[in-house]
Order: C-alpha cells, then sequence, then structure tokens
C-alpha cells in the first residue's frame, strides 16, 4: 500500500492507492469508527456496519482490527514523514524550511484531523511488533525536524539552548491541531499552517526572518 495520497478532485484522499475498492472502505470506517468512539470501544460489527458489510466480509481484507489500526497508523505515520522530510531536503534557508516542515505538516493534519487523531492517539493499542515498526517512523519524523532546528543554531538563525526539547515542543504543537480542528470552524488548514509557522519561528528565535 501506498503512503502517498491521491488527489480526487481537488480534495487529498489519504486512502486513495488501497485496493479493492471494500479495502479502502473498510479503512475509512475504520479511521471515523476509531476517531469517534476509540479503538477499544469500536467492534468490528461496528466497521463492517459504517462500510455497509457484513462482519464476515471485513476478515476477508483485515485478519484483525489490529491489522486495520496498523494500516491506518503506518501509512499516516509514512504521510507525515514525507512532508517534513521534503521541507528538510528542499532548498532555503533553514528558517525557511522550518516553516514549510510546520505549515504543511500541521496542514495535513487539520485536512485529516479524524485520521490524524487516530494516527497520533492510538499508538497504544498497536501489538507490539507493529507498534515497534510505527515508533521508528515516529523517530524519523523527530529527526528530519531535529535537524533542521540544528541547521539553524549552526547558522546562528536560530536560539535554542536545547534542540531535542525544542523539537518534541515543535511536533507537539503541530500534532495538537489533530484534537481540536473542526472543519466547520473560522479558520481553514492553510490558515492554522501559516499562524503555526510563523509561532515555530518565534519559539525558536528567528528573529523575523523569513516569517510567513
Amino acid at each position: 500500500m501506498d503512503a502517498e495520497p491521491k488527489n480526487t478532485g481537488g480534495k487529498i484522499e489519504p486512502w486513495g492507492d488501497i485496493t479493492p475498492d471494500a479495502a479502502r472502505r473498510l479503512v475509512n470506517a475504520a479511521v471515523h469508527a476509531f476517531a469517534e468512539r476509540g479503538y477499544h470501544a469500536t467492534t468490528t460489527r461496528d466497521i463492517a456496519g459504517r462500510a455497509g458489510m457484513s462482519p464476515a466480509a471485513l476478515y476477508i481484507h483485515y485478519k484483525t482490527k489490529e491489522e486495520l489500526l496498523y494500516q491506518i497508523s503506518k501509512v499516516g505515520h509514512e504521510r507525515a514523514l514525507k512532508i517534513v522530510e521534503r521541507a528538510r531536503d528542499s532548498e532555503g534557508t533553514p528558517a525557511e524550511r522550518l516553516a514549510d516542515a510546520v505549515r504543511s505538516f500541521v496542514r495535513w493534519h487539520a485536512e485529516h484531523h479524524m485520521t490524524a487523531r487516530v494516527v497520533q492517539y492510538e499508538l497504544g493499542a498497536l501489538a507490539e511488533e507493529h507498534h515497534a515498526e510505527v515508533i521508528a517512523v515516529r523517530k524519523a519524523t523527530d529527526g528530519a525536524v531535529r535537524s533542521i532546528i540544528e541547521d539553524g543554531v549552526k547558522a546562528g538563525a536560530f536560539d535554542v539552548p536545547d534542540v531535542r526539547g525544542a523539537t518534541v515542543a515543535v511536533l507537539s504543537l503541530c500534532i495538537d491541531v489533530a484534537r481540536w480542528f473542526n472543519a466547520q470552524g473560522r479558520s481553514t488548514p492553510d490558515e492554522v499552517g501559516d499562524l503555526y509557522a510563523g509561532l515555530v519561528l518565534r519559539m525558536v528565535g528567528a528573529g523575523g526572518q523569513d516569517r510567513p
């Protein structure tokens, strides 16, 4: 399964590459059920019902409820990693690259806030081997953001006495968007992304340079 989503009529579909259609419908149903009810309170019957399928049909595509959660978590985390790696490897100053990483990371968490809630807050329900795999992707994401901040410190562009702590703070700020974002609210994902990019540049002491 490809972690890169498809663009369907201008809206990014994070599960567009999952085939067949029945498997994609089950993933979408599981995302909504887990986000609304929590992983442990959701049954396979709940998921199958939301997908318009029988519980028996679910097991043709996913052996367990945990396997569904793993697929959701894996794709979501890999997508997040690609976002920050793209910013890390782009041209530009450290401030420009950090702003780009935060803006894109926040926008993804806002646009796909239900998916992001599951991806970020249901990690503890994963089986041990699946948990270890997802944690490795999270560490890579942490490392990509940390490297941008380190570049800024080395260049004298950022004033950050604790790079590791600042990295945790930046990622925590961005991830929390999934918890509160409301698609019917006053701010769009782009607006929230721009706001948070500016906030993060202030956090690292960028001194007003390259702010969005």
